[in-house]
């Protein structure tokens, strides 16, 4: 069950709450909301001599979605979970428009200043702004779940699947080639790499085993390099014929697969860019890190027989995942990373040149945009209770996003501030049905 945080009076943290007794807290006046998401409360009386226990973070870290689970390691139950999508592709979006505008104004010589390429120096450590998001939205929200829990360790995997092993198998001891881990290292990286379909027929959601392009019967090595996914039925069929052979009618699918073969991976790439930034920022926390992989994180998702999600990855994470992980009634939180403002400064207009003065950051009637508000319309065309982000106007005739909802035209008289815009929009999950036996 996802547990609720709580602070005392001098908002130092305590052990997370069942809901039911935090309703409880709540309705006696014994404590209040202190934040909606995470959601926590705040006692109105102080607590002496608490007993905590400690929580551990886990993360599993993504080019597109990052896991987050808090798990208490001596009991084994996930306390709290959490996706949060990055928006690292709108980032780059931006970055090539603004781009693209400034160097069509170059092109038309109608710059006002000389070029200064030659005098830009990046830091020791820098990396592009797109992947730079995606590291911060990660410590904000560990900074912030610090804040509201006893976390003192950190599981982190730290790469998706390890190329020393996926390559060379004996760099890491014999456990990798006839122990437990066999093949889990390898095959996470071909599910990577090959989209989790079948190369041969593009089946999806189906068993999938592991593959040899050019047949060992033939010269095939077991390099990774040689390896594929296929569904069984198009396994067995190929047999140990040759890929032109067996793909030579249908020259487009030969083609795919020999330009997958050598096409990098994006997704992994950039996650392999941020990893030791990740880690160092983790650290410098003062947590206790631990790391491992993402061939070690499917190995204990799989013995446990738990679906795989980003939130649960997370809390498989690491060497020091519990025996027995109890996930039984955990709705994890839906966060998406939107942003506070543009960081563009005006508008262009399509040959390049500013259309709009300077934006203001701008607030009315005590709003602005990205607040999420509750509105109690009484009455009329709009009648109706309404909880989600806002977007301000000036008239004080404010749109709602409830869900996938607009509601326009809510008047800022019937609006309750929920929370500050802090760039993320929430939502929540759905509970998974944990494994019986």
């Amino acid at each position: 069950m996802s547990k609720v945080f709580v602070l005392d009076t001098h908002k130092q943290v305590l052990n997370p709450v069942h809901p039911g007794r935090a309703r409880i807290l709540l309705s006696t006046g014994k404590a209040a909301a202190f934040r909606r998401y995470p959601f926590t409360i705040i006692l109105k009386e102080e607590v002496h001599h608490p007993a905590i226990e400690p929580l551990r973070v886990k993360l599993d870290p993504g080019s597109k979605i990052t896991g987050i689970a808090l798990v208490n390691d001596a009991s084994g139950e996930v306390v709290w979970a959490a996706e949060l999508t990055h928006r690292g592709h709108a980032i780059k979006e931006g970055l090539d428009r603004r781009r693209a505008l400034r160097r069509g104004r170059r092109q038309r010589h109608t710059r006002y200043r000389q070029p200064r390429f030659l005098n830009r120096t990046r830091p020791k450590g820098w990396i592009p702004p797109s992947l730079k998001s995606r590291v911060e939205n990660v410590m904000t929200w560990v900074g912030r779940l610090m804040r509201s829990a006893p976390i003192t360790a950190c599981s982190l995997e730290l790469v998706k699947f390890d190329t020393h092993i996926v390559q060379e198998p004996a760099l890491h001891g014999i456990e990798y080639q006839q122990g437990t881990l066999a093949g889990y290292e390898v095959r996470e990286y071909l599910l990577e790499k090959w989209n989790r379909t079948c190369a041969y027929c593009g089946k999806s959601d189906v068993p999938l085993q592991i593959e040899h392009i050019q047949p060992r019967a033939k010269g095939g090595t077991d390099r990774v390099s040689n390896l594929t996914l296929a569904c069984e039925s198009c396994n067995s069929t190929k047999g140990t014929q040759s890929i032109e052979q067996f793909l030579q009618g249908k020259p487009e699918v030969l083609r795919h697969i020999q330009s997958q073969v050598k096409a990098p991976l994006k997704d992994a790439a950039s996650v392999n860019t941020t990893r030791w930034t990740l880690l160092e920022e983790m650290k410098r926390l003062g947590l206790n890190v631990e790391c491992g992989s993402g061939g070690l994180t499917k190995y204990n998702r799989s013995v446990r027989l738990l679906p795989k999600l980003h939130w649960i990855d997370a809390a498989c994470a690491g060497k020091s995942t519990p025996e027995h992980l109890s996930i039984d009634g955990v709705i994890p939180l839906i966060i998406k990373a939107t942003g506070r403002q543009a960081r563009q400064m005006c508008r262009m207009d399509k040959y390049g040149f500013p259309r709009t003065g300077a934006k203001e950051h701008r607030v009315v009637y005590g709003f602005q945009t990205g607040d999420i508000v509750k509105a109690i319309v009484p009455s009329g065309k709009k009648a109706g209770c309404y909880v989600g982000r806002v977007a301000i106007r000036a008239s004080g005739s404010f749109n709602i996003q409830v869900n996938n909802q607009l509601v326009q035209g809510i008047g800022y008289r019937c609006c309750v501030p929920l929370q500050s815009s802090d760039g993320y929009s929430y939502q929540k999950g759905g509970a998974v049905t944990p494994p019986r036996g």
